[in-house]
């Protein structure tokens, strides 16, 4: 590849997640200039399968497409194209076939992420915490195990990918939590089907406005399902090169704040969809910063405290 196209992938991969994600643009600000270029590419491949499957621009306007299983087939198809080294026109695969080249990204993790998005095709449904955890992974915990490899992050250090994975997991339930009305309106239910029965809540009435006060109660434990793996991946950090650690803490403290404002805003936190205002961003990306210092110092003079009994498939 010449320095020529290398820098055109970059800058596809720069405008993708500038217009598919602020808060993610915002935290990669922080790293250096080829992590940077690697996670925009690799962002830019995800933003890319995702919107294939649910029929959205760069996360925007979902609309069912009839062919869903057609698409998932050619993603797998261009995937692994990809990973073997196959000459690629598509330039959103061609820069993740050079970040996965350069990082040394897994096929598993790769595939294992299309298989995520193979659930919503299926239409699947989530009976229990560890079924919904088994997407949660598919669709975002893997997402963090490869940018921990991205940001330097060896192949073998499996205790550092699974406080990464652990992050993609906060992040998804978060996700789960902020959009469980509009992910229902669209007919994805994505709650544990134990809970919905235990508080009388049918699976295709979530989005029924006289069901809000039980929807309010599932995304507060949802947001309380995920605290556990946003301490777990606090711990992350202190393996990570300090800009890097800086960048994650600040976008683990906003995704963080996106839950706890679910929470606060209870029955009414579907009038409209919660966001982080620019002033808490700003005072998340400091409290990372703070964070990734410490990680940096104190947090290596000991060792890391257990992670507990928690879902894993790392």
């Amino acid at each position: 590849m010449s320095a020529q196209e290398a820098q055109s992938l970059e800058e596809q991969g720069r405008e993708a997640i500038r217009k598919g994600s602020k808060s993610f643009a915002a935290a990669a600000a922080l790293f250096d200039a080829q992590t940077r270029a690697d996670a925009e590419m690799l962002y830019a491949w995800c933003r890319h399968c995702d919107d294939v499957i649910d029929g959205q621009t760069l996360g925007h306007g979902m609309s069912p497409v009839a062919d869903a299983p057609a698409r998932l087939e050619a993603l797998y198809a261009q995937t692994r194209a990809a990973l073997a080294g196959q000459p690629l026109a598509d330039p959103v695969f061609a820069g993740f076939q050079a970040v996965a080249r350069r990082r040394g990204i897994p096929e598993r993790y790769a595939l294992d992420m299309i298989d995520g998005f193979a659930m919503d095709v299926a239409g699947r449904r989530y009976r229990t915490l560890d079924d919904l955890l088994e997407y949660c992974w598919g669709v975002a915990g893997v997402v963090g195990a490869m940018m921990a490899l991205v940001m330097g992050v060896k192949p073998e250090a499996t205790a550092v990918l699974r406080r990464a994975q652990d992050l993609g997991l906060a992040f998804q339930l978060t996700n789960i939590a902020r959009d469980i009305v509009e992910d229902a309106r669209n007919g994805r239910v994505y709650a544990p089907g134990d809970w919905l029965a235990e508080l009388g809540v049918p699976e295709d009435a979530v989005a029924d406005p006289t069901h809000r006060g039980a929807v309010a109660v599932l995304a507060r434990r949802l947001v309380g399902a995920a605290e556990p793996y946003y301490a777990s991946a606090r711990w992350g950090l202190r393996d990570l090169p300090m800009r890097c650690a800086w960048a994650i803490g600040a976008a683990r403290g906003v995704y963080r704040q996106i839950g706890l404002d679910v929470v606060a805003a209870g029955e009414r936190a579907w009038d409209e969809r919660v966001v982080v205002s620019g002033r808490m961003k700003a005072l998340r990306a400091l409290e990372g910063g703070a964070i990734a210092l410490r990680s940096a110092t104190l947090d290596r003079w000991g060792p890391a405290p257990e992670r507990g009994a928690m879902w894993s498939r790392i």
